[in-house]
């Protein structure tokens, strides 16, 4: 049974999932202007947003009350995960997302992402300690378990749903799997046959047909596109409008592409300031000029370039002309 998505502002069943450096708010806006039906910040540790450690705020311009986003936290102690989501809500925050998925070393050393899915009681005391703190809508992203001998993401959806959890996202792939192998969506069946909330899968969905086949095989209510969004805003748009049978928005080329990229360079630049800016941009400007046929030499001088403006005139000049076929990612 497929669920509505409107409580927590989903506007279509294909989400951006959060990536850290890249699903910054100049990618999330355009992401969201493109069609993506939700969009998802990157992760911000708890306690960091509430002492305000330096940079942390700045870097995590969550969109706040912007429709469609949501602001993931990170942590595992429950004072600050409350008071975090506390902050984020007060300043208009739609949807708070709780991170029990990443897998990263750096984040499960300190027992947080995923290291949360070894310890269920203290991942419901988080999720308790959210719910009770904030009025909106309270998300949670998993992986399928810590390894293949625990996969307990049904376990602790079911309570997270008891506990007051809108919706469950769940990556297909245990945290020991890193991003190795392929995702397994039919493992996802499970936690939505555990839950009556709205269920994502994520993982390997790199267009309409992947998308399709996710959904088939986990039952899930929506998907959610991370890395094969790079370089490419407008995927969740065109695979949203794909499943809906509505008519696709072509992906830009040409003109039309150095435009939309040259909107995302200036919102970098004007977001971090010049100087971080033109680093930061380097590698979205890279992701979508390995999408251009024939640019490889112009993507390297694009990403060595250290002046804006010759950026700008490098782009504007020599994509005009420039074919730019659809990406294999759009394909139905």
């Amino acid at each position: 049974m497929i669920v509505n998505l409107s409580r927590i502002g989903a506007c279509s069943p294909v989400f951006l999932a959060p990536m850290a450096g890249i699903t910054d708010l100049p990618f999330r806006n355009l992401a969201r202007r493109l069609g993506a039906g939700l969009v998802v910040s990157e992760m911000v540790a708890s306690a960091d947003m509430v002492n305000a450690r330096p940079g942390v705020r700045a870097k995590a311009e969550l969109g706040l009350g912007a429709e469609g986003t949501a602001v993931q936290l990170a942590g595992r102690e429950p004072r600050w995960m409350a008071e975090a989501a506390r902050i984020c809500a007060g300043q208009g925050a739609r949807v708070i997302d709780i991170n029990f998925g990443c897998p990263a070393k750096k984040v499960t050393n300190g027992l947080s992402g995923s290291a949360l899915m070894r310890d269920p009681d203290l991942a419901l005391r988080l999720v308790e300690a959210v719910v009770g703190a904030v009025d909106v809508p309270v998300t949670i992203k998993t992986r399928l378990g810590w390894d293949s001998d625990a996969l307990n993401a049904p376990e602790i959806a079911a309570r997270a749903e008891a506990a007051g959890v809108a919706m469950v996202t769940v990556h297909g792939r245990t945290r020991c799997q890193f991003y190795q192998g392929a995702a397994d969506w039919s493992a996802i069946a499970a936690v939505k046959r555990a839950v009556g909330v709205p269920v994502v899968a994520n993982g390997d969905i790199l267009d309409a047909a992947t998308a399709r086949r996710a959904m088939a095989l986990s039952g899930s209510d929506a998907v959610m596109i991370g890395r094969g969004a790079r370089g490419a805003p407008w995927l969740p748009g065109q695979v949203a409008a794909m499943l809906a049978g509505r008519p696709v928005p072509e992906a830009p080329r040409g003109a039309a592409l150095a435009e939309l990229m040259l909107e995302h360079y200036d919102a970098m630049l004007s977001f971090y300031g010049r100087d971080i800016g033109v680093r930061v941009a380097r590698k979205h400007l890279g992701w979508y000029l390995d999408r251009v046929p024939g640019a490889a030499a112009l993507r390297i001088r694009v990403v060595a370039a250290t002046d804006p403006a010759a950026v700008v005139a490098m782009i504007a000049r020599e994509l005009r002309d420039c074919a730019f076929d659809m990406p294999r990612e759009a394909a139905a």
